[in-house]
Parts: C-alpha cells; structure tokens; sequence
C-alpha cells in the first residue's frame, strides 16, 4: 500500500477556518476593550452574542477539520474534500451572521447549522466506510 497523501486540501480549508475564527476572536476582543470588561460578559448582551459565536465556531469546526484531514488521509476524492471544505466554511458563516444578527432562530443560524450537521455527516459516513474497506479485508 503507497503512503498516505500529505492532506493539503485539508490544509487551506483549517486555514481559512483559522482566519476565520481569528475574525471571530478579533470582534471579541474589540466588544471587551469596548466595554471594559475583561473576563466573562460583564452582563453585556452583544459581548455574550459575540462570545457565544466565536465558542460555536470552534466547537463544530474542530470535530469537521479533524473528519475532513482523516478522510484526506484515507483517500477521499478531492472533490468530495472541496465540497465539505467549502460547504463547512459557508454553513460557519451563515451561522455567525445568523446568530450575530438576532438571539432567537434565523435563517442563517437554521441553514448554517444544518450545512455543517452534513459536512459532518459526510466526512464521518466516508471514515467509517474507509475503515470498513481498508482495515476490515
């Protein structure tokens, strides 16, 4: 069997989910300088918005970036990489804006989340049956 590919399609999709993220951080950043608070939300609703926004990012993101470089690893076809690494960042955008405009449902945080609950499902559904077909012969 030939050595595994070094996975740089899943590279330039971790790295546009880094600055991404770094957005993300940078808007938190500006809301404490802002209102002078350095730990927690110090009560401000924007500033809990903001937060909650960056954390949600990382806590999907991660788990799919991770799916995505294994599924790399493991052979998956380019195409199949471009999609769910295209669709991931699309469904994280649509869901920041989404959660960031309004605390109560949206479209973006609907359609964002359900993206991303598919990039997940995809790469996990490709995983699966990769170890079925290289480890289980």
């Amino acid at each position: 069997m030939n050595a595994a590919p070094m996975p740089v399609i899943a590279g330039l999709y971790a790295g546009l989910i880094a600055l991404f993220l770094m957005f993300l951080a940078t808007r938190v950043s500006r809301l404490r300088h802002a209102v002078r608070v350095g730990v927690g939300d110090g009560g401000d609703k924007r500033l809990a918005r903001a937060i909650r926004v960056h954390g949600n990012a990382v806590e999907w993101a991660l788990p799919v970036l991770l799916l995505l470089l294994i599924a790399e690893l493991n052979r998956a076809p380019a195409l199949l990489l471009h999609v769910c690494g295209v669709a991931l960042l699309i469904g994280r955008v649509m869901h920041a804006v989404g959660v960031s405009n309004s605390s109560g449902m949206s479209l973006g945080r609907f359609a964002g989340m359900g993206i991303t609950w598919v990039v997940l499902l995809a790469l996990a559904g490709w995983d699966i049956w990769a170890f079925a077909r290289l480890a289980l012969v």
